[in-house]
């Protein structure tokens, strides 16, 4: 297995540059990464206090810096220890410029200003939370999306990415013997979609759930035949009912989320103003 050391830095959390390793990275197998964290470098003297870890672990330098003298500086000490450095949003940002005409502004974490995305943002994630497994019905029309399905689907995991990315997300679970509440069926802001996994993935999963809780694992929660017919039943509501269906048995919740977000926007075209203002963060 081939390992590598791998240095991020940015001159504001780090967020960006950890998404941006983490895809990346998910390219490639067999390789042990080790990684060495460096956010809010924002000076010479900080930068300096970082090389002695660089030169005792060398490895590939990723890095968002948008000061010039403090890119210079890491540029320097990356050539006089052989190492490659990559600033990873050059290409991307001089793209931009190009097509809007305009300079970028180099202020470090621009992206991260407490502007009205992040309220959006925090104020879904608030209500999301204060949504989840069928809480609050009685407030789903707030939301913009309504995920459903039966237990294990990921609809809390699911929920939770989205509002991070400035969605309000409530979610119910769909249980053959507990009708869902009149309110999910005369729902006209959201947007209902249907979770759906294979029964024996679900059985796995909540198999594994129960161990975790060091619960006795021979119950009709993670029997077959009864799981089969929970997950019929969903699909018959979500049928009967012309809602959108995500299968998540080989999807990563980052995947079902990005289907999701793909449907709200084929909505939006369909329906023009109806998820007026929702734009993802």
């Amino acid at each position: 297995m081939k390992r590598i050391h791998l240095h991020l830095m940015s001159d504001s959390t780090g967020e960006t540059l950890e998404m941006i390793a983490k895809a990346a990275l998910a390219q490639f197998e067999n390789v042990d990464v080790v990684r060495h964290f460096w956010p809010m470098v924002r000076s010479r003297q900080h930068l300096d206090r970082i090389v002695p870890e660089m030169t005792s672990n060398p490895g590939l330098v990723l890095y968002t810096l948008v000061n010039a003298d403090t890119r210079q500086r890491l540029e320097e000490h990356c050539r006089h220890l052989a190492l490659p450095a990559v600033p990873v949003l050059d290409q991307v940002t001089e793209a931009l410029e190009v097509a809007l005409g305009q300079e970028a502004h180099g202020r470090p974490g621009r992206q991260h200003l407490m502007d009205d995305a992040y309220f959006r943002r925090v104020e879904a994630i608030q209500f999301t939370i204060a949504h989840d497994d069928g809480i609050g019905h009685e407030e789903w029309e707030e939301a913009d999306i309504l995920l459903a399905g039966v237990s294990r689907s990921s609809k809390t995991p699911t929920s939770i990415y989205l509002a991070n990315r400035g969605y309000k997300v409530a979610n119910i679970p769909l249980v053959v013997e507990s009708p869902p509440p009149p309110a999910l069926y005369q729902l006209k802001h959201p947007m209902v979609v249907g979770l759906t996994s294979s029964p024996d993935r679900l059985v796995q999963i909540r198999r594994n759930r129960l161990l975790t809780l060091n619960q006795q694992a021979r119950t009709a929660y993670v029997d077959g035949e009864r799981v089969k017919a929970e997950v019929a039943f969903a699909r018959r509501l979500f049928a009967e009912n012309g809602w959108p269906v995500i299968d998540v048995t080989r999807r990563s919740i980052e995947e079902t989320a990005a289907a999701i977000i793909k449907l709200l926007g084929e909505h939006e075209r369909e329906q023009p103003g109806r998820f007026e203002g929702v734009k993802p963060i």
